[in-house]
């Protein structure tokens, strides 16, 4: 049975030096994500509580009647995925709304953004070193932080004929965390058979690359009876740049791959052949 593995991160967090540990660590995610392109964290200093009061927020708000959620969302037309999504920008950004009720939700919402932020600041040191690259090759070229964002998610109950959450795709950014209730739901595809992703404990945060190093396709699916919550954190690029291989490579024909997937969840098309996607990566050297 495949298993997305769960890598223990407290090795970073401790005092002293701990390189044998932080090593089997990096080890492990390097391997996952040349396997899977996903991984589960735990022990990565985004405190349980914490995680567990913004899922609760959550809930609270997506029970709301639709009236209440319109005055800081609108859902995009044409999506076919069945879920609704408050969208929120770093805590120093001008276009953030937030949610009047429940009160307590805005100062929940920065003080997680601040603790995902450090948590994809690690991770990216860590895929660094994974890839080989410099030192601080990925820091220095994803140095702005502005661009991040973070949505919180509610999935309707699946119906008896349909049960499509969030359709497969991968995702354009560098790294993205997601966090979830237990009704579970995420899937991975890999090598055409999809592999449940399922929350073995509320205090662990799955990670996948973004295409920016190799996404791997997955999507959300819903069950019957019961609605499903979740978190996800994108550690993004700035969104006018272009990605290419490493100038180490060197490569004919490099094509330059500008971060315009977004629009696909942002202006959703009405015909699925006009969706963006990044169709291989494998580039020919002759």
């Amino acid at each position: 049975m495949n298993i997305i593995p769960t890598v223990d991160l407290s090795p970073f967090f401790r005092d002293g030096d701990h390189q044998g540990d932080k090593n089997k660590a990096m080890e492990a995610i390097g391997q996952a994500c040349s396997e899977y392109g996903f991984f589960q964290i735990v022990n990565h200093g985004v405190p349980h509580a914490l995680m567990s009061r913004a899922l609760h927020l959550s809930k609270t708000f997506f029970e709301y009647p639709d009236e209440e959620k319109l005055k800081v969302y609108r859902q995009p037309k044409h999506s076919q995925d069945k879920n609704e999504y408050l969208l929120l920008f770093p805590p120093q950004s001008n276009f953030n709304v937030y949610p009047k009720n429940p009160p307590e939700f805005r100062e929940v919402f920065k003080e997680i953004f601040s603790h995902l932020t450090r948590t994809g600041m690690l991770v990216e040191s860590i895929l660094n070193e994974c890839l080989g690259l410099p030192p601080n090759f990925l820091k220095e070229y994803n140095h702005d932080r502005s661009w991040d964002f973070m949505t919180a998610l509610h999935y309707f109950p699946a119906t008896k004929i349909e049960n499509n959450g969030l359709s497969e795709h991968e995702d354009g950014n560098l790294i993205t965390f997601v966090f979830q209730d237990e009704a579970g739901g995420l899937e991975v595809c890999k090598n055409g058979e999809w592999i449940p992703v399922t929350p073995a404990e509320a205090s662990i945060i799955v990670v996948n690359v973004g295409d920016v190093i190799q996404s791997a396709t997955h999507r959300v699916v819903r069950t019957e009876g019961r609605s499903r919550y979740s978190y996800a954190f994108f550690y993004n690029l700035q969104g006018d740049k272009y990605v290419e291989p490493l100038s180490q490579i060197p490569l004919k024909g490099v094509p330059l791959y500008q971060q315009l997937r977004m629009r696909n969840k942002t202006h959703p098309p009405s015909r699925p052949e006009d969706v963006v996607h990044i169709s291989h990566y494998a580039i020919s050297t002759t």
